[in-house]
C-alpha cells in the first residue's frame, strides 16, 4: 500500500497494538519499555517508534493534543493493520478522591468535543472496550498503582476550562462543568471520546489510561493537591496491558 499522507508510513510495520501518547517528546520514553525498541517514522506530529513485547511487534505513535489529530492518526493507523489502540496520557481531576499521581482508567467520556459529532450524533456514548478496560485494570492492580475506574469529560478548549470566565460562553462552560461533578467524573482530558467513538465506528478496540497530573477542585477547596507530571505508572499500566492482550489474543490462535 502507498504510505499513508499525515502519519507518514504504510503496512510494512506488522503491527496489531499501538500505545499513543499525545505528547512527540513522550513517545521515545514508551518505546524504551519494549523489547528492541527502534524509531520508525517522523511526520506532522505523528512521531512513531516500533518494539516487541511478548514476540509482538507493538507500535508507538504519537497522537498531537485533541480530536482532529488523534481521529485521522488512529484512521490512517487503522488502515495500515493496527487493531487494538491503547492512549497513555495525563489528566486533570475533577472528583474528589482523585489526587495527583494516581491512575485514571477511562471507560466511558463526555463528549465535549466537536469531532466525533461529524462520525455519530451526540446521544451515542463513547466508551471504552471491554477487554482493554479489564487488560488496563489487571495491569494496574498487579503494578500496585493506585487507580480510579469511571467516565472522564473529554474537551477541546484547554483555556475554556481554567479561565471560563474569560470566554463569552464560560457561563455555559461553568453550568457543564458543575454537571460533570454533581454526576461523579473523575477527571478532564482532551483525546479519549475521540478515540473511543474512531474505534467504534471503524471496529476496532481503545482504552485509555492516564496520569493525573493534579486536581483544581482540591485545590479550589482548600485539600492537598500534590502535582505529578512523571507519566511513568500510567505507561507501565499500559505496557502490562498490552502484554495481557498479547496472551489472550494468542489463546485464541
Amino acid at each position: 500500500m502507498e504510505k499513508q499522507y499525515h502519519v507518514g508510513f504504510d503496512d510494512s510495520h506488522g503491527a496489531k497494538y499501538v500505545i499513543l501518547p499525545g505528547d512527540p517528546g513522550r513517545v521515545e520514553k514508551i518505546a524504551a519499555h519494549l523489547d528492541n525498541p527502534r524509531f520508525f517514522c517522523r511526520n506532522r506530529e505523528y512521531t512513531t517508534w516500533l518494539g516487541e513485547l511478548s514476540g509482538k511487534t507493538v507500535m508507538v505513535m504519537s497522537t498531537g493534543m485533541g480530536g482532529p489529530s488523534t481521529a485521522i492518526g488512529v484512521e490512517e493507523l487503522y488502515l495500515t493493520g493496527i487493531r487494538d489502540f491503547i492512549r497513555v496520557g495525563t489528566c486533570g481531576g475533577m472528583a474528589l478522591p482523585v489526587t495527583g499521581g494516581d491512575i485514571v482508567i477511562a471507560t466511558g467520556a463526555i463528549r465535549m468535543e466537536g469531532t466525533t459529532k461529524e462520525y455519530v450524533p451526540i446521544e451515542f456514548p463513547a466508551v471504552a472496550n471491554l477487554d482493554i478496560i479489564n487488560a488496563l485494570v489487571e495491569a494496574g492492580k498487579k503494578l500496585e498503582f493506585k487507580l480510579h475506574t469511571g467516565i472522564v469529560q473529554c474537551k477541546d478548549s484547554f483555556y475554556g476550562q481554567h479561565n471560563p470566565d474569560r470566554m463569552p460562553s464560560g457561563f455555559e462552560l461553568k453550568d457543564k462543568w458543575s454537571a460533570w461533578l454533581k454526576a461523579g467524573c473523575l477527571a478532564s482530558e482532551m483525546e479519549s471520546s475521540t478515540l473511543f467513538i474512531v474505534c467504534q465506528i471503524l471496529g476496532a478496540r481503545a482504552g485509555c489510561v492516564l496520569n493525573v497530573v493534579w486536581n483544581q477542585e482540591r485545590e479550589r477547596i482548600g485539600l492537598s493537591n500534590p502535582h505529578c507530571h512523571d507519566t511513568e505508572n500510567a505507561i507501565k499500566t499500559a505496557v502490562e496491558a498490552v502484554k495481557i492482550l498479547i496472551s489472550q489474543d494468542n489463546g485464541f490462535v
